[in-house]
């Protein structure tokens, strides 16, 4: 068998169950494991045999030591592994969403400011952190020192909540926004939430188009075989 393993619940999980959906007819079994640790101690507790394999979506984020000192234990087990344990190379689901080319455009955002730092975000995000050396924008600096506990995942996770207000395009619930996934793509349209206009219509078509993505393409092309 061959094994998905995420932290993510709710919208994150939901994903991951529609990248084995539509893009890898179900070949996977899809586990949440509940956080971090919950992944780190589902994998010392495993007993492989030959015909398992399992992939490990842990989000890792270098300006996180608790998240640091979780990997290089992952790291140190899945390199006696064989092969057997992979871990995808990602910082977070959001991050996978926040860098969709489409996102502004289909969500209908009109928070200019917003899409500012979105733009210088994703630019200085390498390596798995944003590199603040690499932002000269006043307001996005700004807007990143406003975090009381800072890391890259919490800045990630903040603004793509910016983008995705609109619950029909939320990425925080139970599942992710039913214009991502359904066949549908307009929400009522009222003066504080906008919808955007996908150009397709079918909840398949978009959710491919998310999961072929350039950041999503990185991140499972170890799950094609």
């Amino acid at each position: 068998m061959r094994y998905l393993w995420t932290e993510d619940t709710g919208a994150g999980l939901h994903f991951w169950k529609l990248v084995n959906q539509l893009f890898l007819n179900n070949e996977l079994v899809v586990e949440s494991k509940g956080s971090n640790q919950g992944l780190l101690d589902a994998v010392l507790d495993l007993a492989i045999t030959n015909d398992d394999e399992y992939y490990v979506a842990f989000d890792y984020v270098v300006d996180n030591q608790d998240v640091r000192n979780k990997y290089r234990m992952l790291k140190s087990i899945t390199g006696k592994s064989e092969g057997k344990i992979v871990i995808l190379d990602m910082i977070c689901f959001e991050y996978l969403v926040l860098a969709f080319d489409k996102l502004v455009e289909w969500t209908g955002t009109g928070k200019t400011d917003k899409i500012k730092i979105r733009e210088e975000v994703l630019a200085a995000a390498e390596n798995h952190r944003i590199d603040l050396s690499k932002i000269n924008d006043e307001k996005t600096l700004q807007y990143i020192a406003g975090f009381k506990r800072y890391s890259t995942e919490r800045v990630m996770k903040s603004l793509v909540g910016e983008f995705t207000q609109n619950e029909k395009w939320s990425v925080k619930g139970a599942l992710m926004g039913e214009c991502w996934y359904k066949d549908c793509c307009m929400s009522e349209h009222t003066d504080s939430l906008r919808c955007g206009q996908p150009e397709v219509k079918g909840g398949d078509e978009k959710m491919i188009m998310l999961i072929q993505s350039e950041k999503v393409q990185d991140v499972i092309g170890k799950l094609i075989h």
